[in-house]
């Protein structure tokens, strides 16, 4: 066998997941020389191995095991990426796929643009739904830059990553959902010369899955506990006012609303919204001082949403109608309080346009 240009790391932690599929979509659908590390985690490698069926054999196949008692995908990870060897990796969910010929036509742009990363295309769920995200320049394709191409909307590091630049990444150790948020910020912010392959085969993010770890019931704290990994980062620390602020409007516009809108109702016995009103407002300071000025670039209607959902004598009624709001269109939609400011790149207005472009 040839060595792999790309290593694809793979974890799985249950022998339920459609792992042959995933690894089927890069054996069967690739040209380049390839090395799929399939990480067991938790589990026993026996019954991965049985879960692989015929890849099981194949000389580009290799088994990894990894018992650390974590529930979070960042150990099998970063143990892959200790193992890995090739010039580049990419990582793949083990019930996900990739598009025929998505890792050729990575490598072909990573070669050509002389590309740290390749940014791929993104389809979801099972009508292959194209992903907006990020919101880059019209047309913009090589050179990416992480402010004037908002790169930090992209949360997942999906696409093909150079060995070499990143030869020290790593995953936060035991975070149960949000590591892909500190790695791909760093892998944005790094400097780092990014490209996309927005007209090539996709990543295919899949939704037949049930078991999904960040699918599982959290705290407010585990939700955000990125910030802590990011906020330690020597990429962030060293980060201009114009890189912070780009990335605290994106938290706020995505994972905050997010989180708001899953505690609205008391669905695990937590308390529903009433019970996280004092965190949720801990944290608009928080991304606030991690950010200055990122609240100032939301929407009028992102704000009334923010104001609602931390205000005392909200109900859940009247939190989800301003988050409804927020997809509705109309001046509000597009001007911040401050009406000059409703034109800055990270502003609504040009945001939500590059996202329809």
């Amino acid at each position: 066998m040839l060595d792999p240009r790309i290593d694809v790391i793979v974890p799985v932690h249950s022998a339920t997941r459609p792992l042959a599929r995933a690894v089927d979509s890069v054996l069967g659908h690739t040209a380049a020389p390839v090395r799929v590390l399939v990480v067991a985690h938790n589990i026993d490698p026996e019954q991965i191995r049985a879960a692989l069926g015929a890849h099981a054999s194949h000389p580009a196949v290799e088994l990894l095991e990894l018992a650390d008692g974590i529930p979070s995908p960042a150990g099998p990870r970063n143990h892959a990426l200790a193992q890995g060897t090739a010039p580049f990796f990419a990582f793949l969910d083990s019930d996900d796929t990739l598009a025929p010929g998505a890792l050729d036509s990575w490598l072909a742009l990573a070669d050509d643009a002389a590309a740290d990363v390749v940014l791929a295309r993104i389809e979801r769920g099972e009508a292959a739904a194209a992903d907006p995200l990020p919101p880059t320049r019209p047309g913009r394709q090589r050179d990416l830059h992480p402010v004037k191409d908002r790169l930090a909307y992209r949360s997942e590091p999906v696409g093909l990553i150079s060995r070499a630049r990143f030869e020290r990444l790593r995953f936060t150790p035991g975070l149960r959902s949000g590591e892909d948020l500190a790695v791909s910020a760093e892998l944005w912010f790094s400097g780092a010369s990014i490209a996309y392959d927005r007209n090539g085969p996709a990543y295919r993010f899949r939704d037949d899955a049930v078991d999904r770890v960040t699918a599982a019931a959290r705290t407010l704290g585990e939700d955000f506990a990125f910030l802590d990994a990011i906020a330690q980062a020597d990429w962030f620390r060293g980060s201009s006012r114009s890189a912070r602020r780009a990335f605290g409007v994106k938290v706020f516009r995505l994972h905050f609303f997010d989180a708001v809108l899953a505690r609205l109702q008391d669905r695990d016995g937590s308390g529903g919204l009433a019970a996280h009103r004092a965190e949720l407002a801990a944290l608009v300071a928080r991304i606030e001082g991690l950010a200055p000025g990122s609240l100032a670039l939301l929407s009028r209607r992102d704000r009334a949403a923010i104001a609602e959902a931390i205000a005392p004598e909200a109900t859940p009624e009247s939190v989800l109608a301003l988050l409804e709001a927020r997809w509705l269109g109309g001046v509000d939609a597009m001007l911040t309080r401050n009406p000059f400011r409703s034109l800055h790149r990270q502003g609504p207005r040009r945001t939500l346009r590059d996202m329809v472009a």
